[in-house]
């Protein structure tokens, strides 16, 4: 059999090095940028916290393609953003840029001639321009109110032409603006999941409060009556469980499909529901995440927690009501 000469390792040329080499270059750009940041990356924060208006990120090439990016990390972590196109915004995209605004404007070079129009919209309407460049004198550098430079770092790989190290470092650098401003707004998981409702992360935000069953649907019985109704009530239900309160509305215990199959025998029915009932059951509360109830039912084997508020119950949360939302 003739050997292919195009194989791993037929030419010689190792590919996993190549890969490395990259990898291990950017690596060093970001902790190089890193030690950048200082009172510009502050003024930037504030400048966006501080907007009435949108970040509106910008950027030619495949520094358009990293604000892209940019615009919506920032959106989705509670800074109000939007991509514009410098092109596109010469011929009337810079409508969607006013008074309250601000631009965050991408080019390595800083000479980028789409933004021009940009820049010189920004310095018309007062409208404040932070620049992300690695030419602080270049004329996007030179016409900003806050410059974020980029360390000079080699692109990456043996040509070095190719935008690789520069991008990973503005889109690096756009994470830590999202991220630093996210903090400083005080952004909570309650906040990121009305902005990821879908997929996977909005699911794993989900509260107790957002699945529990309440009102008529949980399942309630008084300490007084026999084992009997208990029986009638749990199975009318279809919970498997049920809470048992005191004359004051409290969770007094908890009955389960368990507890009656250990009490089993001819006496059941006739039992008062304090002898079969479990008198500390777990409990959780309705701000609790859905996902740490799942982790608590699944180590000690139950199905269900009432939903506890000031010692009542004000809900019910099942293991199949959790796994039907979506959260494992």
């Amino acid at each position: 059999m003739e050997s292919n000469p195009m194989a791993a390792g037929a030419t010689g040329y190792d590919a996993v090095a190549a890969g490395r080499d990259v990898l291990r270059c950017e690596a060093k750009a970001l902790e190089a940028l890193a030690e950048t940041l200082g009172p510009g990356f502050e003024d930037a924060v504030e400048r966006c916290f501080g907007l009435a208006g949108r970040v509106a990120v910008t950027g030619m090439g495949q520094s358009g393609h990293i604000a892209r990016k940019i615009a919506a990390t920032l959106a989705s972590t509670g800074t109000p953003a939007l991509f514009v196109h410098p092109g596109e915004a010469s011929h009337g995209d810079l409508g969607m840029v006013g008074p309250g605004d601000a631009v965050l404007a991408l080019s390595n070079s800083g000479e980028t001639p789409e933004l021009n129009d940009v820049i010189a919209y920004t310095r018309r309407f007062s409208i404040p321009l932070i620049a992300v460049t690695s030419k602080a004198e270049s004329t996007l550098g030179a016409s900003a109110d806050v410059r974020l430079v980029l360390p000079a770092m080699a692109e990456a790989g043996t040509l070095a032409l190719a935008p690789t190290t520069s991008t990973t470092m503005m889109l690096a650098l756009g994470d830590a603006l999202s991220v630093a401003l996210l903090e400083r707004r005080g952004f909570t998981a309650d906040d990121f999941r009305v902005f990821h409702p879908g997929g996977q992360l909005g699911r794993q935000l989900l509260r107790v409060r957002d699945i529990m069953h309440q009102g008529a649907e949980i399942p309630l019985i008084a300490l007084d009556p026999p084992m009997s109704d208990v029986l009638v009530a749990m199975a009318s239900k279809r919970f498997g469980c049920i809470g048992v309160v005191d004359g004051e509305g409290r969770l007094a215990g908890m009955i389960t499909d368990g507890d009656i199959r250990r009490h089993l025998g001819p006496d059941l029915l006739t039992m008062p529901v304090s002898a079969v009932m479990t008198c500390t059951p777990m409990t959780t509360t309705p701000g609790v995440l859905a996902a740490e109830v799942l982790a608590v039912l699944n180590a000690r084997q139950i199905i269900a927690m009432f939903v506890i508020e000031e010692g009542r119950p004000v809900g019910l949360v099942h293991v199949h009501d959790i796994l039907t939302a979506g959260i494992a």
